[in-house]
């Protein structure tokens, strides 16, 4: 009815999209009547098989590098605003900064993912994206959309890259989680081939959608068959905003987890988040993709890339240790920003760091086995493996992991002594303080937990 009182459509062309709709839902139905009923029995032994197959195959590798002369394109765009244009003096500085970064290797997550959305453009790949304060960003690290401070015009700049590219589309949404993201998963049903993507202000805000969550992201393609491929970025992390500020409940979705439903991952590099887009539109399977992204780390001077890392490499579920086996005495695994809090520990602590290797977690669902098992078995003699989090022990991905540790370490070592350990806040009815000082003493306790 709004295309009918803009003039974008006559009264005939609605009724007929009715009744083409209402043949198709005919034509589904009369299919039912002729379905053979499975066998139960068969039906469970169907399931099992797959749940055991699951964690042992895990969903192909597929090339998601970008071509140097596309990632120099994307570039020259953001760098070159038109000249008529009145950008505001702080954005334009940053803006034409881009080309030195990039020539640096000094990449950070908001550029990559420019890099990535102007990339898939150039490929002929729709991007669209929605959220709460998504053209700007809520921590005012993406300015996807820019305002002429004289007239109020809008430019894109990455719709601007070359002549026959896509469109990227990105909508400031209103305050309804439920609504919105519902919208975006029916977006992506429709146009599978597109790239769409649904922002929360704060993960934690993520809990306003959790009826889409369950009913259709996670359960769809098991209850009816139907693909998705939508994104949620969901920032995530504990930085001593409180419990409103903090959590995007990962634990919630990884007890969503099953049959290769959902791609759940924490991420600690530009890099990965550029190969992590890419790899949604590449792959043939397609599956909704949960991100926790970072929030301090968009500006971390550590969590930088180089162009050669989106030119020549991969998605990485797993990023190996680096230290020498021989003086390992503690294996750390961990994900997302606890890591660059780690790090900084062990700066401070040089005896520590030669003991101590860390493991990147960067993909919880589908499970990493055997690049877990490879980093046991390289760490074998190592006396202690914890698991690291900022959550909560109740939340976060510790009591999703802590079984599939123990299984892979009971197989290496032969016995069911060998456990892995946690090092984490304490289980909460609330995912973070409100306080804080008390934030500051838990994180350098757990980090110390961690470290010993």
């Amino acid at each position: 009815f709004h295309l009918l009182r803009r003039g974008e459509m006559s009264p005939e062309e609605v009724e007929q999209m009715l009744d083409d709709y209402r043949d198709r839902l005919q034509e589904a139905f009369d299919r039912t009547k002729n379905l053979e009923e499975k066998d139960p029995e068969k039906a469970i032994e169907q399931l099992q098989r797959r749940h055991r197959e699951e964690e042992d195959h895990p969903l192909p590798e597929v090339d998601t590098r970008a071509r140097p002369e596309d990632l120099e394109a994307v570039v020259h765009a953001l760098v070159n605003l038109p000249e008529d244009f009145n950008v505001h003096r702080k954005l334009i500085r940053q803006f034409r900064k881009r080309d030195e970064v990039y020539r640096a290797g000094k990449i950070d997550w908001a550029f990559a993912e420019a890099l990535a959305f102007g990339t898939l453009l150039l490929d002929g790949t729709l991007v669209r994206l929605s959220g709460q304060d998504s053209r700007r960003g809520t921590f005012s690290h993406r300015h996807a959309v820019l305002y002429d401070q004289e007239t109020g015009a809008e430019y894109i700049p990455l719709n601007h890259i070359r002549d026959g590219q896509a469109s990227l589309l990105v909508y400031d949404s209103l305050l309804s989680e439920y609504a919105v993201c519902g919208f975006e998963y029916g977006y992506s049903v429709a146009n599978p081939k597109a790239l769409v993507l649904w922002e929360a202000q704060f993960g934690d805000f993520g809990n306003g959608a959790q009826i889409i969550f369950d009913q259709f992201l996670s359960a769809a393609e098991a209850k009816w068959g139907q693909t998705s491929s939508l994104v949620l970025l969901l920032p995530h992390g504990y930085e001593g905003q409180g419990p409103e500020h903090s959590s995007a409940r990962l634990e919630r979705f990884l007890q969503l987890c099953a049959e290769h439903n959902l791609i759940v991952a924490n991420l600690t590099t530009p890099a990965n988040y550029f190969h992590a887009l890419r790899r949604q539109v590449k792959r043939d399977t397609k599956k909704p993709l949960v991100l926790m992204t970072p929030k301090s780390l968009l500006r971390h001077p550590m969590v930088v890339s180089s162009p050669d890392d989106l030119t020549g490499g991969r998605f990485h579920e797993l990023y190996p240790a680096t230290t020498d086996p021989a003086e390992t005495r503690r294996l750390l695994f961990c994900s997302g920003k606890v890591y660059y809090d780690l790090l900084q520990a062990l700066d401070e602590h040089e005896d520590k760091r030669r003991e101590t290797a860390i493991v990147r977690l960067e993909q919880f669902y589908p499970f990493p086995k055997e690049a877990v098992r490879a980093e046991l078995e390289r760490y074998r003699n190592a006396e202690r493996v914890l698991w690291v989090q900022e959550e909560p022990a109740n939340m976060g991905a510790w009591n999703f992991l802590r079984y599939r540790f123990d299984a892979l370490l009971e197989d290496l070592h032969g016995d069911c002594r060998h456990r892995v350990g946690y090092a984490g806040r304490p289980p909460s009815a609330s995912p973070a303080t409100g306080s804080a000082k008390v934030h500051q003493l838990e994180q350098e306790r757990l980090v110390q937990d961690a470290l010993g």
